[in-house]
This record gives C-alpha cells, sequence and structure tokens, in this order.
C-alpha cells in the first residue's frame, strides 16, 4: 500500500471524527445552522455529528471505505447546498468558506473512495 496514500486517509479520516466530535460538544451552535424548514434541529446535529465519527472511524480501520466515502461525500454536498449556499448567497463570507469546505472535502471523499475501493 501506497505510503502517501495511507498518510492521506488519515489525514482525511482523523478531521471528520474531530468534526463529529464537535456536533456534540457544540450543538447548540449546529442547532442555529440546521435550516429553520427541518424539524428537530437537535435530532440532526446529532444524526450527522454520529455519521461524521462513524465515517471517520471506518475510513481510519479501512471497512468499507468506498462506500462510506461515497456517502460522506453525498452528504456534505447535501450541507453545501441546504446549509451553506443559502447564507453565502446573502453575503456570508464564513458560510461561504464552509461551503468551499465542504465542497472539496466531498470531491476528496469521492477520490479517496475510488483509490481505495479494490483495498
Amino acid at each position: 500500500m501506497n505510503l502517501i496514500a495511507n498518510i492521506g486517509r488519515f489525514l482525511f479520516a482523523i478531521p471528520m471524527v474531530i468534526f463529529g466530535v464537535f456536533h456534540f460538544v457544540n450543538t447548540r451552535s449546529f442547532q442555529n445552522v440546521v435550516p429553520s424548514f427541518i424539524p428537530g434541529q437537535t435530532f440532526w446535529v446529532y444524526l450527522t455529528g454520529a455519521a461524521l465519527i462513524a465515517a471517520g472511524i471506518s475510513i481510519l480501520i479501512k471497512k468499507q471505505i468506498q462506500l462510506v466515502s461515497n456517502l460522506l461525500a453525498i452528504m456534505l454536498l447535501i450541507f453545501a447546498v441546504f446549509v451553506h449556499l443559502p447564507l453565502a448567497m446573502d453575503g456570508d463570507q464564513l458560510a461561504a468558506s464552509s461551503l468551499l469546505k465542504d465542497v472539496a472535502l466531498a470531491g476528496g471523499a469521492f477520490i479517496l473512495g475510488n483509490y481505495f475501493k479494490d483495498k
């Protein structure tokens, strides 16, 4: 296995776990980001936090990397479109940065899943 690819896998997975933990530690902050037309803000914050942690761990232990990475990419794109894009269109520069971050991470997740699909 390529050493650089494994370093990249760790560099991608560890922040996902940390982002997930942030959802549980800073739940109130994340509740304010969930669009108001979606009921149960706390539920969605916890669910996405758990999904981020699970994805990161799965990538770290090399279990179902292709499936997990593709699902993670889709979740990140949903965040980008439904959470960050509306705020970015209203001129929120932090939301614009988050939009670009999530789109880039989604791209990385798709690449990661494709690279490790047979490994």
